[in-house]
Formats: structure tokens, sequence, C-alpha cells
């Protein structure tokens, strides 16, 4: 029997540990600075929790914004619960650190990205800023329209 180290998974662990401390920090303290996150999830993970109207328009990820307004993040062992402000709609979320795909923090440059197994890409995590990102928090702000690309490349030194 061959045994060998794990170092994908092992990473993928560490990172999301990583996510857990920020988020923690966050919800006792605050953004500090000029800090915030773009969090793009999978919507059909069976531990996520939203609104029907939300998982309708974002029936496999979307990506939400955690800076100017937020409120109940509650940090936990499996994931974090955060109310949102979709168009002067609260609506409270629960993500598991599981269905996490990307976490990024422009303010300095940070980002994550967990590939999944049947991504093509060899790489289990590539710890680099996101190049594009949907926006649904500011979409949904300026009004009903489709989903609004925003491009982080220049955020990349």
């Amino acid at each position: 029997m061959s045994r060998s180290i794990d170092y994908g998974n092992l990473m993928h662990r560490a990172m999301r540990t990583l996510i857990r401390q920020v988020l923690d920090e966050v919800s006792e303290h605050g953004l500090p600075g000029e800090h915030h996150f773009f969090i793009t999830f999978d919507t059909l993970h069976p531990d996520a929790q939203m609104a029907d109207w939300l998982s309708d328009r974002y029936p496999e990820e979307m990506t939400i914004v955690v800076q100017h307004w937020f409120d109940n993040l509650v940090v936990d062992d499996d994931g974090f619960a955060i109310t949102l402000n979709f168009g002067d709609r609260p609506e409270p979320l629960y993500i598991p650190y599981d269905a996490i795909r990307t976490f990024v923090d422009p303010s300095v440059e940070f980002g994550l990205r967990f590939e999944s197994q049947d991504d093509e890409d060899d790489e289990d995590l590539e710890a680099a800023p996101m190049a594009e990102d949907v926006e649904p928090e500011a979409e949904e702000a300026a009004g009903p329209k489709d989903a609004e690309v925003v491009s982080l490349d220049s955020f990349r030194k």
C-alpha cells in the first residue's frame, strides 16, 4: 500500500481556515481601512442558504461583496452567515467554506481560487487575484439588469 501526502487538500483546508480567521476578525471588529471582499460561491452546494429569488437568479454561482453594508456576520466551523443589501432589500445568506470558489481582497491584491475536481487545471489552488467577478450587490443597487462583470486587473501589480 502506497501512502502519500495530499498537498492539495491540505492547502484547501489551510486556506479555508485563513478565510474563517479573517471573517472572524471582521465579525468582531469590522472591516479595517480599505479592506473589502469579493466572495464567489457555489449556490448549488447543499448547505448554502439564500432566498429563492437569489438562487433562481444565480443558479450555479454568485459573487457577493462584503464592503459598505453588511450585518449579522456570524462565523462558525463550517461556514458563515451574513445579511447583505440587494437594492434596499436585506437578505440573509449562509455560505459554507466548502462552497467558496474565490476569495479576493482587492485592497491588498490578495486572492484565492479553489479549483474543483472537474476543472481542467491540474492545480488545486491558485493564490492570485481573480480576473473577473460578478458583483450582484452593486448590480441590484443599480436596478434590474443582466449581470455586470467587474474586472479586477487594475488591482494587479
